[in-house]
This record gives structure tokens, sequence and C-alpha cells, in this order.
């Protein structure tokens, strides 16, 4: 007879789970780890910065600290969308101890995945969203693309 209590299991099953915040750009679906989003805006005022990077939107005011808005969009290469909504999307992650808002075009729901599920990127994976990519999960219907945001804030300053 096993001495493994029932708590005991359902902690072990957690701590084989992992949570994603679900954006979708493009109609692609991605996944930011859960605990590196600080916070989720609806339409924020965005003031340009001249002579910036093209993935980096602006800036905006957010509780009296000022964020950088990436346009998460140019960072993977996609075109600019002409439809985008009437009230646009980000989602605040801290890197290097800055906040950074990443302008998506829908947020959804925070997901939790099998550790087992989780793969590598496949060499099909387009080598840009490779280089921002920490790996992927096959859900029923699509993937799951999951974003490594410090790689991705890093090449800000590349592109």
């Amino acid at each position: 007879m096993s001495s493994v209590t029932v708590l005991e299991k359902e902690d072990s099953s957690a701590q084989n789970m992992r949570e994603f915040l679900t954006i979708t750009i493009a109609d692609q679906l991605f996944g930011i780890p859960v605990l590196q989003v600080q916070d989720v805006l609806g339409e924020q005022k965005v003031t340009r910065v001249p002579l910036a990077p093209r993935a980096i939107a602006g800036s905006l005011n957010l509780r009296g600290r000022i964020v950088t808005a990436v346009d998460v969009r140019n960072c993977l290469g996609l075109p600019v969308n002409d439809k985008m909504s009437a009230h646009p999307m980000s989602v605040v992650v801290e890197n290097q101890g800055e906040l950074y808002s990443l302008m998506i075009d829908r947020v959804g729901d925070v997901m939790s995945l099998a550790t087992r599920d989780y793969e590598s990127n496949p060499a099909t994976l387009d080598p840009l969203w490779k280089s921002v990519s920490q790996g992927i999960y096959r859900l029923k219907d699509t993937l799951l693309v999951v974003l490594d945001v410090p790689k991705l804030l890093d090449g800000i300053e590349t592109k």
C-alpha cells in the first residue's frame, strides 16, 4: 500500500503544470508565462518616441510610471493590422527592472498545460519566431507558441 496521500498527488500534478496567459496576434495563439505578466490593459494613449526602433510603438503612462509600448506584430515580422480593433489590448511585463506594454490583437484565457506536452520549436517554425519562442504546445485545434519575453524584448534594439 502506498503512503502517498491525495494532497501529495495534487501537489505533484500541480508541479507538472505550467500556466500561460494566452494572447492572439494575427490569428496565431501565443502564450506568456503567467508569472511574467504584471497587468492586462485595454486601450491606452501611446505617445510616439522620435527615432525609436520600429518595434517601439511609443510610451504610455501606467499609474504614474512610464512604460515602453512594444508592437509585437513588428517584432514577429507580421504586417500592420489594418483592422485593429477599436479597443487594442496590451499585456504589461517586466524585464530587467523595466515595464513593457506588449501591444497585441487579443487577450485570451489563462491555460494550465502539462509540462509533458511541451515540445521544443519545430523545424518548420519561422526562424524569427524561433528566436523569440521557448517552445510549443500542440492543442486540439491549434498550436500555442510560448513567447520568450526577455528574448523578444532584447531583440528590439536590432530591429
